[in-house]
């Protein structure tokens, strides 16, 4: 327990840091290298099922994603009297181009590998899975951040959700939690933890609600499905490391084991957010 209070307050104000004041290219690099450790996190879990990703190139598309996702701040809209003006800054790169390269790039490598032909398919499985259940929905962190001019609060938004949703959940489970919610992945986890969580979450929603002068409603709603979405990938990781026999997916963090570990809700509450705010701003 020690070890989890002194990893979270040295790791915390770090984070929130750079987020508050960080420029937008260090956010992404940070994201990006949490991202990449998260992924060899999962390839290691992965191998201990008998799945040998093709790492290397996943690797280096999950790091284009993140640039793909950056770089999508570059464009710049204009609107005036009912025209609007886009221009797109030389560097620009769409995520599509980055995916489609990631799909012709796998099926070269399958067909060009060493390896036993019995290991392509599962390699290849692998890797898109890397690529698309950790990778790509957690880089919506830096589209949440390039959205003006709330950006850097839709940041900390996202992470305080989590964060306070996770930590109330902790100690309602141990205090009160008795209904199992999913034995068969995470026994410690409990339908008493999870309201604890979702209470957490909306208390946030609320607080940043005020803070940011915008309709309660639709910010309870943004937490709200965003904290469900957390708690899915919590459930996922817990699958994973069910799947493969181990109990954390890696040893980085004291007390909290491994990065994936620490990011399995964000990685799919970040893009829900996105979403959602996208959604209603766009009403």
């Amino acid at each position: 327990m020690l070890a989890r209070v002194l990893t979270a307050a040295v790791l915390v104000p770090l984070v929130v840091a750079l987020v508050w004041w960080g420029p937008p290219a260090l956010l992404t690099a940070g994201a990006a290298v949490v991202s990449l450790l998260a992924l060899v996190e999962f390839f290691g879990l992965a191998e201990r099922v008998g799945l040998r990703a093709f790492r290397y190139w996943t690797l280096g598309c999950a790091a284009a994603v993140f640039y793909a996702q950056y770089s999508a701040g570059l464009v710049e809209r204009h609107s005036f009297s009912g025209w609007s003006i886009i221009r797109e800054t030389t560097g620009a790169v769409p995520l599509e181009a980055v995916l489609l390269l990631f799909i012709l790039g796998m099926a070269a490598i399958g067909i060009g590998t060493r390896r036993p032909r019995y290991e392509v398919l599962p390699g290849m499985a692998a890797g898109a899975a890397g690529l698309l259940f950790v990778a790509l929905p957690f880089s919506y962190l830096v589209r949440l951040d390039e959205i003006e001019p709330s950006g850097r609060r839709l940041v900390l938004f996202t992470l305080l959700l989590v964060w306070a949703g996770d930590t109330l959940a902790y100690f309602v489970g141990k205090a009160l939690g008795h209904l199992p919610m999913a034995p068969e992945l995470s026994p410690k986890k409990t339908w008493e933890g999870a309201c604890a969580n979702l209470i957490g979450s909306l208390v946030v929603g609320f607080a940043f609600a005020r803070w940011m002068e915008v309709d309660p409603v639709e910010m309870l709603t943004v937490a709200g499905l965003g904290n469900l979405a957390g708690q899915l990938g919590d459930l996922v990781e817990s699958a994973y490391k069910r799947g493969a026999a181990t109990k954390d997916s890696g040893s980085l963090l004291p007390g909290h084991g491994g990065i994936l570990d620490r990011i399995d809700s964000l990685i799919l509450a970040s893009p829900v957010v996105w979403a959602t705010w996208q959604w209603f701003t766009a009403r």
